[in-house]
């Protein structure tokens, strides 16, 4: 679990699977009104208490985005307070005055810090990704996006283009809005046929 502070009032938490795993929940169950939920929560935000300072009294508005493969992003938004109340069990009823949002992107996203590990990548996935993909460029990495909207997570192709990008690269949770703002487009569409064209 990674926590880092976006502003004064909202954070960004990403959770790989294998944290979701650990605490026996499924991706489905981030749309439930489950115990187990609730708990990752709490546990969530007494983290981005201790690391952060980020009190999240009052009320929240929490943001989950599910992205293939890597995790997921949860973004926590602390609302204005309407009472001044310090008193510890309103505040543990505070917690859970969200408004949850959830959305899933199918964008598959992998950052790259050597060049040669991404061209390397592009090599071998070429012929699995002949089309598709934006490359960026973001604190001095470089980050492929790709959307394989037809294929299914448990497609073989899919699985065989994680498991490469996996070894060359590493997942990421900026989104791509992030990028487009913050980061610098280097290839705007066809990124690994553009970068295998190029650099024979």
């Amino acid at each position: 679990m990674k926590i880092e502070r976006l502003s004064t009032d909202k954070i960004r938490i990403f959770l790989t699977f294998d944290d979701l795993t650990e605490r026996g929940i499924q991706k489905e169950d981030m749309w439930r009104e489950i115990p187990k939920v609730h708990e990752l929560f709490s546990e969530m935000m007494e983290q981005a208490y201790s690391e952060l300072g980020f009190d999240a009294s009052g009320p929240l508005a929490v943001e989950v985005f599910a992205l293939p493969a890597q995790g997921m992003v949860v973004i926590v938004t602390r609302g204005k307070m309407n009472s001044t109340s310090s008193d510890s069990a309103d505040e543990e009823e505070d917690i859970y005055e969200m408004e949850v949002t959830l959305e899933e992107s199918e964008l598959i996203s992998y950052a790259f810090s050597d060049f040669e590990d991404l061209l390397r990548m592009a090599k071998v996935v070429l012929p699995m990704l002949p089309e598709g993909g934006k490359l960026f460029s973001y604190k001095n990495r470089y980050i492929l996006q790709v959307e394989p909207s037809d294929w299914d997570e448990k497609d073989s192709r899919y699985q065989a283009l994680i498991a490469v990008m996996s070894e060359y690269g590493e997942a990421t949770s900026v989104t791509q809005a992030v990028l487009e703002e913050y980061g610098k487009t280097v290839i705007a569409e066809n990124a690994v046929q553009v970068l295998c064209s190029h650099f024979q």
